[in-house]
């Protein structure tokens, strides 16, 4: 198969949505974790995970354009400043994908989808009870990807919980032993096998 831009144009959105949203592979399954002022909390499945920096510890991930529809986690970010980042495991991957479903702004997703809230060492944002390796952050800034309206989140990782440490040899997380899932597309999951440790090139 060969797509030209016209012909990926002509495809069905559902046609166009499913084949972009897996053409970069396996993604990182992770369930962000919010709360608002009132205290009325949030959680979200994201496959749009990266590292941005080690020193400091930065990570990002891509959120849809606000003002579209309610974005809870969004709002609760600029709101509080704080957010949760936790791996999705396959003893609670179907439960962690039901919060990508509408819910309203005073029905916690935690509760809709049988997740277990964890507050952490007075930190504001709820964590995934469930989840074995799971990191809190601050909202650092926001950028605008101008050509979609879509937002780069970026924030700064301030606490780390590590229920399970199984390491590679350079002192990473194996995620094949964690137990971590990938997302391809929308809705596929898959399990990690890690193939090697190679030693980093000089």
């Amino acid at each position: 198969m060969h797509l030209n831009s016209q012909q990926i144009d002509e495809l069905t959105l559902k046609e166009r949505i499913h084949l972009i949203n897996s053409i970069t592979g396996i993604k990182p399954a992770n369930l962000i974790g919010t709360v608002d002022n009132a205290g009325q909390t949030n959680l979200s499945v994201f496959s749009s995970v990266i590292h941005l920096g080690s020193n400091p510890a930065l990570i990002g991930f891509i959120l849809r354009p606000p003002g579209e529809v309610p974005r809870h986690t969004y709002e609760n970010i600029k709101e509080t400043g704080y957010y949760t980042i936790n791996h999705i495991h396959p003893d609670f991957a179907q439960q962690a994908h039901l919060t990508s479903a509408k819910y309203a702004k005073n029905e916690s997703e935690f509760d809709a989808c049988d997740i277990q809230e964890q507050f952490l060492d007075n930190f504001i944002a709820p964590f995934v009870k469930e989840s074995q390796i799971k990191y809190g952050l601050e909202f650092v800034e926001e950028i605008e990807i101008k050509h979609n309206q879509t937002r780069l989140i970026v924030g700064e990782i301030k606490e780390i919980i590590l229920d399970i440490h199984p390491q590679t040899t350079d002192g990473g997380l194996d995620l094949e032993a964690c137990q971590s899932v990938g997302i391809s597309g929308l809705n596929s999951y898959y399990k990690f096998k890690r193939i090697a440790t190679y030693e980093q090139p000089r």
